[in-house]
């Protein structure tokens, strides 16, 4: 028996999110975060040292080195987009910008590609509402739409997807391929070309940034929903097809993947797997509001679920794509980087929540939302204030208290988008406020709104705050301080690939020239650079070495780089 949906629409409640508020949304919440601000540690340093090197010939493009070093992340295409970018755009914006364009690129199409998605999905046998019987039922298009508007505010909800989407890393390229193929799979068969190119292209970029099992098995997995996930006749020729074509192209990309030897297995022990209690913990926080709309889903549609003649893809595949995330946090790490690829799936469950929703629960999510965003916000607020002015106090002196050094610097700009975005969050709470709104979406506007609130007034108020804590930039200052204006040689031992795309970047046009404590051109150099690693660090064999000093990180004080240096013979 194929039951019917329990999706009770009626057409007065499927009326679209406008685009060009939909468009601004996506905007403030992409663009904080690549704008502005120092490069990070340590993925995202990292990514900008491997870039430089490629783009300055200093190394091959198969098997990227810094400093003898071969990258400590899977995959090559997150540094062959950083480097072709900096190529395109570094004279135009400069490097450290340009390096940073593709990711936020991908982050945008990853979001525009999960509307797209759910918008397929509403659309496909089994997902659209009940036909009422005298006529009034949501059309299929607007309902469609409005849920795609719906499962998009969800994702842009995730508390868990705001730092990690806007690192230059893999797990970002990795997103955005995960996005794609979402897509692909769900809009086949309305969009038969279209849709092939795009997962092609998503399963290449999933093989190519270090996440070939996973490629292989959600593409596997859609091939196998799509041969068995209901359709119209005219289509089912159409759909098999591309059924088989995902499956070779899910093997090509791996196969791809393997030649190229980014082929590694990073599957923890046994004993080592992550435990129920710290995956519920992190699946809690990360995945925030989508996952309780996503159970809600799973429970309101599971007879459709467990229905063994139809596999309808509205469920199964978002049901697949988490299960995969699920238990790729579980068996990896880090987990939350692979949570992230299950973040798409999560927000599509819980767009198809919301037809279901009674009235009661809708306010209920409105009214947490508004208390935890605007004391969030109030919060941020507060500290800054202190941090300008000493008032209140105690704010002032714990960031001192975390952040040692850190003197604070007022800039109108930052002040001026914060003030706005906290204007926007009023406006849209009196919106939602001021009369019950018949939408589905519009539970999912306060949660989005309140997210991207948050994220602006961080990347604003707190960006130098947040610079100084997270980047190199204290410590290479502290640490040209002590060496003075000149560009000298310096030898380094034991430094990770982040301390030294610091050391290599901090002085732009002027670079300190490092070399590898045990080349011999190491004989010419008056300093030597050694990390330390907690409270233990190699001391340099040579007695003609003396130590000057330890110069830490500001907000690590394990994270110090022990200068040495030649004594005059």
């Amino acid at each position: 028996m194929n039951y019917p949906t329990p999706a009770i629409v009626p057409q007065s409640a499927v009326r679209p999110l406008p685009r060009l508020l939909l468009l601004l949304l996506c905007f403030a919440y992409v663009v904080p975060g690549f704008v502005g601000r120092a490069p990070w540690k340590s993925l995202d340093i990292t990514t900008y040292g491997y870039a430089l090197a490629l783009n300055r010939g200093e190394t091959s493009w198969l098997t990227p080195m810094l400093f003898g070093m071969s990258p400590d992340t899977e995959g090559l295409l997150p540094y062959w987009l950083s480097a072709w970018s900096i190529q395109a755009f570094g004279g135009l914006m400069g490097a450290e910008l340009a390096s940073r364009l593709p990711f936020a690129t991908l982050l945008w199409l990853a979001l525009m590609a999960t509307w797209y998605a759910v918008y397929y999905l509403a659309r496909s046998p089994g997902a659209g509402p009940v036909a009422f019987a005298f006529g009034g039922e949501a059309s299929e298009v607007d309902y469609a739409r409005a849920m795609a508007d719906g499962g998009l505010l969800a994702l842009i909800a995730c508390l868990g997807l705001a730092q990690p989407s806007h690192e230059s890393s893999s797990y970002v390229v990795q997103l955005a391929a995960v996005a794609f193929i979402f897509f692909a799979a769900a809009a086949i068969p309305r969009r038969m070309g279209g849709a092939l190119a795009v997962a092609a292209l998503g399963l290449f970029m999933l093989a190519l940034s270090g996440a070939p099992t996973f490629a292989l098995l959600y593409g596997l997995g859609a091939a196998v929903l799509l041969a068995l996930a209901p359709v119209d006749e005219q289509r089912r020729r159409d759909t098999r097809i591309a059924a088989i074509a995902f499956a070779v192209l899910a093997l090509a990309s791996c196969a791809l993947a393997a030649y190229l030897q980014q082929w590694e297995w990073r599957l923890l022990p046994v004993s080592e797997f992550r435990n129920p209690h710290d995956f519920i913990e992190l699946l809690v926080w990360f995945a925030w509001p989508a996952w309780p709309l996503a159970l809600w889903s799973l429970w309101i549609w599971r007879r459709q679920i467990a229905n063994r003649r139809f596999l309808h893809r509205h469920l199964w595949l978002p049901i697949w794509l988490g299960l995969l995330a699920t238990a790729n946090t579980i068996v990896t790490v880090p987990a939350d980087r692979a949570l992230l690829l299950g973040l798409p799936a999560f927000a599509a469950l819980a767009a198809f929540a919301l037809p279901t929703f009674r009235r009661a629960m809708a306010a209920l999510i409105d009214w947490f939302t508004l208390l935890f965003f605007s004391v969030a916000a109030l919060t941020i607020w507060v500290i800054w204030i202190s941090v300008q002015t000493g008032v209140p106090p105690k704010p002032a002196a714990n960031v001192a208290r975390l952040a040692p050094g850190f003197a604070a610097e007022f800039s109108m700009l930052p002040l001026i988008f914060a003030l706005a975005a906290s204007v926007a969050w009023c406006l849209l709470v009196y919106w939602r406020a001021k009369r019950n709104r018949p939408e589905i979406w519009r539970s999912l506007v306060l949660p989005a709104g309140g997210t991207v609130l948050s994220w602006i007034l961080m990347m604003t108020l707190w960006l130098p705050m947040l610079d100084y804590a997270r980047s190199y930039s204290a410590q290479m200052a502290a640490m040209e301080k002590v060496i003075g204006p000149a560009s000298p040689c310096i030898a380094f031992q034991d430094l990770s690939r982040a301390q030294l795309v610091a050391m290599q970047t901090h002085r732009g046009e002027q670079p300190w020239q490092l070399v590898r404590a045990e080349d011999p051109g190491a004989a010419k150099c008056r300093w030597l650079a050694i990390s330390v690693d907690g409270h233990a660090f190699l001391r340099p064999s040579d007695e003609r070495w003396r130590e000057v000093t330890a110069v830490r990180r500001p907000t690590d004080r394990d994270a110090a780089i022990v200068l040495y240096r030649r004594q005059r013979p």
